[in-house]
């Protein structure tokens, strides 16, 4: 085994490496004869409120309320890795069975284990995203019509 560690070229790493940051891949893997490489970096989804002044407000006001939500961001941040219900897939989400229709969930809805949260539309295929618990709905982390990525965080279930 020793003689397969020698053969490994840091440098085909750190390119692999540059690979995933300039295209935004999560992972990369390569294989040759015996010898397979995989690199892969953590996606860390950041969600942000806009604040949209009213016409006869003065500018002035304006960053007040965008320093507002940042403490509010950062609290739900470690419920959000422990709770979080992430996507199986990448694809769509939608929050809503059809447009303009009720979403299937809202901030505060209490849910029952196996109810729908949404929907990740996938190769022309909607895929009913249940929840894996009952619990309270405490954040939505995607907007409609989204695109999502395999594992990101969707809603957040206390």
């Amino acid at each position: 085994m020793s003689s397969k560690n020698s053969v490994i070229d840091k440098q085909t790493i750190r390119d692999l490496a540059d690979i995933l940051n300039d295209t935004d891949l999560t992972d990369i893997e390569i294989e040759n004869g015996d010898l397979r490489i995989r690199v892969s970096r953590h996606v860390t989804v950041q969600t942000s409120a806009t604040v949209v002044p009213a016409a006869a407000a003065a500018p002035a006001p304006a960053p007040a309320p965008a320093a507002t939500p940042a403490p509010a961001a950062e609290a739900p941040k470690a419920d959000i890795a422990k709770n979080a219900v992430t996507s199986p897939m990448v694809g769509t989400a939608y929050l809503a069975p059809a447009p303009g229709a009720r979403a299937f969930v809202e901030v505060g809805t209490k849910v029952k284990e196996g109810q729908t949260l949404l929907i990740i539309e996938a190769m022309k295929t909607m895929n009913q995203i249940p929840a894996p618990r009952a619990g309270t709905v405490t954040a939505i982390l995607v907007e409609d019509a989204q695109p999502v990525e395999f594992g990101e965080p969707l809603v957040v279930i206390e």
